[in-house]
């Protein structure tokens, strides 16, 4: 199965331009790398055009510091590449600080927003990227 292996799944909607990724467990610098390369290959058809993510890490846990360098990379990559909102599902204050090092690393804070629950950033996502980008 394309875009799925043990530690995230990446789901690309190319209709309206969204990836869905559900990240799970404790990261490795490779897990990174994987994810940021399996990422560019799976969201290829939305280059070159503006885009948005949700992310869910409901199940990540905090990294080894080598992840937010990869993962701040993998979002200035992000950002260099479309990107127009990124909405992160997160509820431990643990991995919420990661993520915002991370955040930092790929200058990204302007246009990434959290949300505790799964719901309320589909809806976020429905309000903000969805009904603006009707076809």
């Amino acid at each position: 199965m394309p875009g799925w292996n043990l530690e995230y799944s990446i789901d690309v909607d190319q209709e309206h331009s969204v990836i869905y990724a559900k990240i799970h467990g404790r990261w490795s610098a490779q897990t990174a790398e994987s994810y940021h390369n399996d990422f560019k290959a799976e969201m290829d058809p939305l280059l070159g055009r503006p885009w948005a993510r949700l992310i869910d890490l409901s199940n990540w846990k905090t990294s080894r510091n080598e992840v937010t360098e990869v993962i701040g990379k993998h979002m200035a990559w992000c950002r260099e590449n479309n990107i127009s909102l990124s909405l992160y599902v997160i509820d431990n204050t643990s991995t919420f600080r990661q993520l915002n090092e991370m955040f930092v690393k790929g200058g990204t804070k302007h246009y990434a927003h959290t949300f505790r629950t799964y719901a309320e950033a589909e809806k976020y996502l429905k309000v903000h990227w969805l009904d603006k980008n009707k076809k």
